[in-house]
């Protein structure tokens, strides 16, 4: 038996911060050696909300070279851009056509999203789960590295596949791989530094509510000096009166890499004034060698296109014959 495989990704819609990392990327890096593994800047996603055409290339790059920075390792696995691979979109359509629109209307991230788009909202966002599945499947995958928020993507994506298979296979010869979710329970889930009870987020219109992984040190300290706490002196985790006090405390628990009992034991007797520094500090100290390391890739542009032309082969041969596979299941005729 070979390696599991896992599929992940992230939008290049401005810089990674430290939710993905930690919520996820940091995850990619621990276990990949588990794994065969394919990350990929999911472009397509990017444009389900309003974008900036001059930037979605450039930004698509520098994901690509974050990876690298963060420690994804090519010699286990492949990274490459979404929209490079055309079957990504072709499977999508295949898919749409098996998926009760109901189950795309009940999905809580498309109310929270066209809630704030108004009248505007694009069929893009609406379908946004069955291109996700779309992804995932493409891949074979057994494993789907996600965040508590993606949970109900990942059921859709399960249900796609029950009915892919029920109406175009059988039981010996199904058509798409069933896949599991891979969810971290530490730091699956990193909030604002604005705001305790919400997710940190690159479409948060304030910068002092995230920490990006290319904040310059003084950035990050003024971030931190100015984030959301309370009036209490002592510091603990998981009191629900106190949601900015337990973010902060995991923060500096993930950065740290100490462990939930040795820093709620530290930090008990500290005020805000004493355990801010602290963890800017930390948190300066776990992100200069991202920084270096991307500075390196983003210099050398041939190194950093010959990652995606190779992660781009390798994962193409995969994605067409699993898109074969389903095209022939549901009938259709060959090329001539």
């Amino acid at each position: 038996m070979g390696k599991q495989r896992i599929l992940s990704g992230v939008q290049p819609t401005g810089n990674l911060h430290l939710g993905n990392y930690l919520g996820a990327i940091r995850n990619w890096v621990e276990n990949q050696h588990q794994y065969e593994n394919y990350f990929c800047v999911v472009d397509l996603h990017a444009i389900t909300v309003p974008h900036n055409p001059a930037t979605l290339a450039a930004d698509s790059y520098t994901i690509a070279a974050l990876y690298l920075a963060c420690g994804i390792d090519l010699d286990c696995s492949n990274i490459f851009i979404q929209s490079h691979i055309s079957a990504h979109s072709e499977l999508t359509w295949l898919l749409n056509c098996i998926t009760p629109i109901n189950w795309l209307q009940g999905m809580i991230q498309f109310k929270e999203k066209a809630l704030k788009q108004g009248e505007n909202v694009g069929t893009g966002l609406l379908d946004y789960p069955v291109l996700m599945a779309a992804d995932i499947l493409l891949y074979d995958a057994d494993r789907v590295p996600v965040g508590e928020d993606q949970k109900q993507h990942i059921e859709l994506t399960r249900d796609l596949v029950v009915r892919m298979n029920d109406q175009f296979g059988d039981p010996e010869n199904p058509v798409l791989k069933m896949p599991e979710p891979l969810i971290r329970t530490d730091g699956a889930r990193i909030m604002s530094l604005t705001d305790g009870t919400k997710k940190m987020s690159k479409s948060d219109p304030s910068e002092m509510s995230r920490i990006n992984l290319l904040d310059p040190p003084d950035v990050i300290t003024k971030k931190i000096k100015k984030c959301k706490t309370d009036p209490v002196r002592g510091l603990e985790f998981d009191n629900p009166d106190r949601p900015e006090c337990n973010n902060l405390l995991t923060l500096y628990m993930l950065l740290s890499g100490k462990d939930k009992a040795t820093v709620a034991s530290e930090c008990a007797d500290l005020g805000w004034g004493q355990f801010k520094p602290l963890l800017a500090e930390t948190a300066v100290e776990a992100l200069t060698p991202i920084q270096t390391k991307y500075k390196e890739v983003m210099d050398d542009k041939g190194y950093l296109e010959s990652v995606l032309r190779r992660g781009r082969e390798k994962a193409e041969s995969i994605a067409q014959a699993t898109l074969d596979r389903v095209k022939d299941a549901m009938g259709f005729s060959k090329p001539l």
